[in-house]
């Protein structure tokens, strides 16, 4: 689904542009690869990643901090999806790392909570058992399921790498990675001013740590946890740096299956599906209402949200963790993103004109082009500059001989 939103004051020339993605999990990382794959191929004129500002929060931090690095979204489909990255292939795997070390602190304290739930239960003894029980496995209950450290040595790694930058004040562009404060509840912008200092894959993984499955994440002696846990989607950061065009992507919507021919309700589906459809449902309401208010907030400004269609079940079931799930879910986004973008193209057309930006009618329209095509292009384009430089080196290697020779 497009909503757009153009500016009730429009400024006499062109801004600058920015890229705000929100969180939503691994599902949500593939899903907005698919969506920036779609745009990185219809909208001509200025490069995906030649924005002014990128702004990320949990997963969809990922996806701005490699942007920023110039990592465009077939590069980053490479490596997510297809592991065929040169620099760091990925694994999903990476992300579900046991947390041994948390499991052996937690572990350790079990002595000094039975003797405290003991204590408790001797002094409430007409209180019953359980809330002593309950008590000691609050202690003793760790904080996390996974480790996130493995997903930051491999962020360090590919952000380290000639050409690209683990450090803020080293890209060329701006980049903002939002995270919670565990302590205070407050969101840290990770790239602003005062919070330069720490490194891109540190403040990604401290963004991107939902409490339960990731460990809250120090950064200067202080705790921070999932950014989406204030607001979902922080595109007023570059609405307030002076862009003047912003796209959105938010990944999450809640779930209604009144219109398919689903029969079964999700509450059967377990609990699991219920908490995940809960969730949605109070983050997308913030959003929304934040998104609403642009217009009047900033009104030299032109906005657009790319969402999934609410009625959309595979965007609610994917298996992300499977590599047919990941390629299924960025292959469905980027064809219902074209969809969504042909359905509105005159409007979004005459909305990027204001910004020297167009519509590359001709690929939105060819029908046979899927998400792995540009990869496909990438690597034949590859081959040939290959086969081209080693026919170049040849001749220069027998230039050289008759030289020598003469």
């Amino acid at each position: 689904m497009l909503t757009l939103e153009p500016a009730l004051r429009r400024r006499s020339s062109a801004g600058k542009i920015g890229l705000a993605l929100a969180g939503g999990g691994p599902l949500g990382a593939f899903y907005e690869l698919g969506v920036l794959h779609a745009l990185e191929e219809v909208i001509v004129g200025r490069e995906l990643t030649d924005y002014d500002m990128y702004v990320g929060v949990s997963s969809g931090s990922l996806l701005a901090a490699g942007l920023a690095n110039r990592f465009d979204s077939t590069r980053i489909g490479a490596a997510l999806i297809h592991g065929e990255s040169t620099l760091a292939p990925f694994s999903p795997r990476l992300l579900l790392q046991p947390a041994i070390g948390e499991y052996a602190r937690r572990f350790a304290r079990l002595p000094r909570a039975l003797r405290a739930g003991a204590r408790q239960w001797s002094d409430e003894a007409l209180g019953g058992l359980w809330p002593a029980v309950l008590g000691t496995l609050s202690r003793i209950m760790p904080l996390a399921l996974f480790d996130s450290r493995p997903i930051e040595r491999y962020l360090h790694e590919l952000f380290s790498a000639s050409g690209h930058s683990d450090e803020f004040r080293s890209l060329r562009t701006q980049l903002r990675v939002v995270a919670t404060e565990l302590d205070t509840g407050r969101s840290v912008v990770f790239g602003d001013a005062a919070h330069q200092n720490v490194r891109i894959s540190r403040a990604v993984v401290a963004s991107a740590a939902l409490p339960g499955l990731y460990a809250p994440v120090s950064i200067g002696g202080r705790d921070y946890v999932d950014g989406a846990l204030v607001r979902t989607m922080y595109a007023s950061l570059a609405l307030e740096a002076g862009c003047d065009f912003v796209i959105c992507i938010n990944p999450l919507v809640p779930f209604d299956g009144s219109a398919g021919r689903r029969r079964r309700a999700l509450s059967d589906e377990g609990f699991d599906t219920v908490l995940g459809q809960t969730f949605r449902t109070l983050i997308h309401s913030r959003m929304q209402l934040g998104f609403a208010s642009f217009r009047n907030r900033f009104p030299h400004a032109d906005t657009i949200l790319f969402e999934p269609d609410r009625h959309d079940e595979l965007m609610f079931f994917s298996n992300v963790f499977r590599y047919s799930g990941r390629h299924r879910l960025a292959e469905h986004a980027y064809q219902q993103t074209r969809r969504d973008i042909r359905i509105r193209a005159r409007p979004l057309a005459a909305l990027l004109q204001r910004h020297d930006l167009d519509l590359d009618r001709k690929l939105l329209n060819d029908s046979r082009r899927t998400f792995s095509t540009a990869a496909h292009e990438r690597s034949a384009h590859a081959q040939r500059a290959t086969q081209q430089l080693t026919q170049a080196l040849g001749r220069l290697e027998e230039f050289l001989a008759r030289t020598e020779a003469g």
